[in-house]
């Protein structure tokens, strides 16, 4: 739980996944999106596929829908950096419903400078190839958010994307 929002926002998230009827979440490992990752690991209704990289997150997704499963990829602001190319050619191009759950760094009291460009980026950049993209702030903003960027991608059939603002994640503590 967010000592900053005081509410159990990766637990909403999962509800709001659940009640989507998203099947297969691809993520590839991150602090911001761990209590998540357990919570879909857990549910035997879901199936969590640890990545290598981002972007086979997107070709993932983009397979399971072709058989029928509804996915979502779960990703920190610097792997959205590292999939942009896939976004726009298999998600945008294609016509594939793509929806991305990112936990933002680079932000609200960042300690690591490799963070920043992608951060401050990510907005931008997913915009750029077509993707609608909204923010979450505060917890109380996450569920709609989820259920909102899940009925577009899925209605649309385009990439939608979350952003999980360092303010609601909080800011990993780097010793000097």
């Amino acid at each position: 739980m967010s000592e900053i929002s005081g509410l159990d926002w990766p637990a909403s998230i999962f509800e709001a996944l659940c009640a989507e009827k998203i099947e297969l979440v691809g993520y590839v490992p991150d602090a911001g999106h761990k209590r998540l990752i357990e919570l879909c690991i857990e549910d035997p209704a879901i199936r969590a596929v640890a990545l290598t990289t981002e972007p086979e997150g997107v070709g993932l997704v983009a397979g399971a829908w072709l058989g029928g499963v509804r996915g979502a990829l779960l990703m920190q602001s610097s792997g959205v950096g590292n999939c942009i190319n896939a976004i726009a050619s298999i998600a945008r191009a294609c016509q594939f419903p793509l929806l991305m759950l990112v936990t933002m760094r680079g932000e609200w009291g960042e300690g690591n400078p490799w963070q920043v460009p992608m951060g401050r980026a990510t907005t931008p950049v997913l915009e750029a190839v077509g993707t609608t993209v909204v923010r979450a702030d505060r917890a109380e903003d996450v569920q709609p958010a989820v259920h909102a960027m899940a009925g577009l991608a899925f209605k649309t059939q385009i990439p939608a994307a979350v952003l999980l603002g360092q303010r609601l994640i909080g800011a990993k503590s780097f010793k000097d």
